[in-house]
């Protein structure tokens, strides 16, 4: 089991962590197929957790390094960016949208997945391994994640109509790359 604590490993204990969160993210997107929500949304809170958990096991033990990091922003990309979008979709638009509106969400759910995919390119490009800054620049993909969550529970405890829902996503989708400072936890 020394594997487990071999930063060069791919299989070192963080990296394990961070399959959970891919296999959490995946589980979570076949439920939302289903229109089974609160699995999904369970399963995305599920990966969340794992994700802060490979990090801090990663620091810890010094097991960061290239692979990783490649890995936790393709974790981050499935768990934090395509389900909320997915769940939204699914949840929101599908059943409350029609003509113009169901594209004109269908453009803003596409910019917020190329927004999320792009933040975390730019990310990977300008980190080292075990980098940990005071802030991030532009919303992190998690917080991203949150704040749609928190739009879709807006929208479905009746306080969000889903045209506002589809202005706040792009919304959203605008700070993950802005000049925003977030503070790092």
């Amino acid at each position: 089991m020394k594997f487990l604590f071999t930063p060069a490993s791919h299989f070192n204990l963080a990296n394990m962590f961070t399959f959970v969160n891919i296999t959490a993210g995946l589980l979570a997107t076949y439920f939302i197929t289903q229109n089974n929500f609160f699995t999904a949304i369970i399963l995305a809170w599920v990966g969340g957790a794992f994700d802060i958990f490979d990090g801090k096991i990663a620091r810890k033990y010094k097991l960061s390094n290239e692979f990783g990091v490649q890995l936790d922003s393709f974790a981050d990309f499935l768990s934090f960016v395509l389900v909320p979008v997915f769940l939204i979709f699914q949840a929101v638009y599908a059943v409350s949208l029609s003509g113009m509106w169901t594209f004109i969400a269908a453009v803003v759910s596409i910019y917020y997945v190329i927004s999320g995919l792009r933040r975390l390119i730019h990310f990977n490009l300008h980190t080292d391994a075990g980098e940990v800054s005071k802030y991030f620049t532009g919303v992190p993909t998690p917080l991203g994640a949150i704040l749609l969550w928190l739009v879709y529970l807006a929208n479905t405890y009746g306080f969000l109509p889903p045209y506002a829902v589809i202005a706040l996503m792009a919304l959203i989708g605008w700070s993950l790359n802005s000049t925003l400072k977030v503070p790092h936890p």
